[in-house]
């Protein structure tokens, strides 16, 4: 398929939805990728194709906002290519076991239900953090002196303190094992080849809650990971022939422009103020691509249907979200010259 052979109105919808994406990639450093696959499997894209068009899209996506996040001093290079070789091997891994259940006939159903658990997973775990931090904002002010560690988890932390060699010193000058950031990258690829994202988020929150990267640092990083992530991703399935270009290109087209303003928003905007909003996303998201699976069982059309809306609302109320508290930031800088 080539981009010239889409209607007028699949060719506004991609690039409408690859702005989303790249709002949210620039903005979390994850949480828009993973929405790409599902959204080609509803529109009856073959589960390889879908998969291989996404690692593609995240690999340009994550160049642009990569990019931005550098300028800023917030990517930690030398943790991203430490991390390379288990991305690139477990991507490898995730790809063997797609094309696998493609000749088995149960690629569609294994992808979309592990989409569903993921996220739901995940989803439940942003909001549940988000909500955290909004009761512990509340409570009695802390101390200088704990305010000046609140940018690492406690259960980083907690594994930060097992030295097992070798060890490697991250930009902020900590120190954390080679074996817990290879462990990281090889989950992360897994995932990546499997279910055709950049990884992001699981990515981001693997760096900052296990590795102990601070948060702007580990949106960066993730940022990289996922530039490498989507370089090999696309490689791999491109050789199979298993990338529709011209959905990669519409996407991208729109992605161009959202990734720069997510990543330009990370200034004016607290994240915890928008992380449930990403939180709710993702359960949404979940109970979407869930809808989609039963719309193919039960061969449901309206089930199909409701599902692709869900799942482009949830994308359009964050981006939403995002772009009003960014407004908001600039008018108050502007007030305030």
């Amino acid at each position: 398929m080539v981009l010239l052979a889409f209607d007028a109105g699949l060719l506004a919808l991609f690039v409408s939805f690859g702005f989303m994406v790249g709002v949210f990639f620039g903005f979390f450093g994850m949480g828009g990728s993973f929405l790409v696959t599902p959204v080609l499997l509803l529109l009856g894209y073959p589960a390889p194709v879908a998969i291989g068009s996404s690692m593609a899209f995240v690999f340009g996506t994550a160049v642009i906002a990569t990019l931005k996040h550098h300028d800023v001093g917030q990517v930690d290079y030398t943790l991203g290519a430490l991390m390379f070789v288990g991305i690139a091997l477990g991507i490898e891994l995730g790809k063997r076991l797609v094309f696998g259940l493609e000749a088995l006939g149960y690629a569609e159903i294994v992808v979309g239900t592990s989409y569903v658990l993921l996220l739901a997973v995940i989803g439940l775990l942003f909001t549940r953090n988000a909500l955290q931090d909004d009761r512990r904002s509340d409570t009695a002010g802390q101390s200088d002196d704990d305010a000046g560690t609140d940018d690492i988890p406690d259960i980083a932390k907690v594994i930060k303190s097992y030295n097992i060699p070798p060890m490697v010193t991250l930009t902020d000058g900590s120190r954390a094992s080679l074996w817990t950031i290879s462990g990281v990258g090889g989950g992360v690829g897994v995932v990546s080849g499997f279910l055709g994202v950049g990884g992001g988020f699981i990515r981001m929150p693997a760096i900052h809650y296990v590795i102990g990267v601070p948060i702007a640092a580990a949106v960066g990083t993730s940022l990289f990971g996922a530039l490498m992530s989507g370089a090999v991703g696309a490689f791999t399935y491109g050789l199979s022939g298993a990338i529709d270009f011209g959905v990669v290109t519409a996407l991208l087209v729109g992605s161009a422009l959202g990734a720069r303003i997510g990543s330009a928003a990370t200034v004016y905007i607290d994240e915890d103020d928008v992380t449930i909003y990403f939180g709710i996303m993702l359960l949404l998201a979940s109970v979407a691509v869930g809808l989609g699976e039963l719309a193919a069982w039960f061969e449901v059309a309206l089930l199909d249907t409701l599902s692709l809306v869900l799942l482009l609302g949830a994308a359009v109320f964050v981006t939403g979200i995002i772009l009003a508290y960014a407004l908001a930031g600039v008018r108050a800088d502007a007030a305030y010259s």
